[in-house]
């Protein structure tokens, strides 16, 4: 099973929602962006978080299949129509 999703473990649902370092991650990066903000109105954060974290989970995924697109394909759960679009968006070609 996926180790990401913890089913592979067993974990209940509860215990597996106190373990999301991803979530915390993008929660404390998000609290520390308001912050800085100084009273300035925030705008696009959806797509800047989206973008952001996209572009470094295809990193990552291309990094541990050793760039193998068939494989980075299937983790990810995608085509490998859908990988080759977003790398070149993201210029990870």
């Amino acid at each position: 099973m996926d180790k990401i999703q913890g089913t592979a473990t067993g974990t209940p649902d509860d215990e597996r929602q106190s373990h999301q370092p991803l979530a915390s991650a993008v929660k404390t990066a998000l609290q520390l962006y308001f912050d800085d903000l100084e009273g300035h109105s925030p705008s696009y954060i959806y797509k800047m978080v989206m973008t952001e974290v996209e572009r470094s989970m295809f990193e990552s995924v291309m990094e541990y299949t050793g760039k193998n697109q068939s494989h980075a394909a299937r983790v990810l759960g995608v085509s490998r129509s859908t990988l080759r679009k977003k790398l070149q968006v993201y210029d990870l070609e």
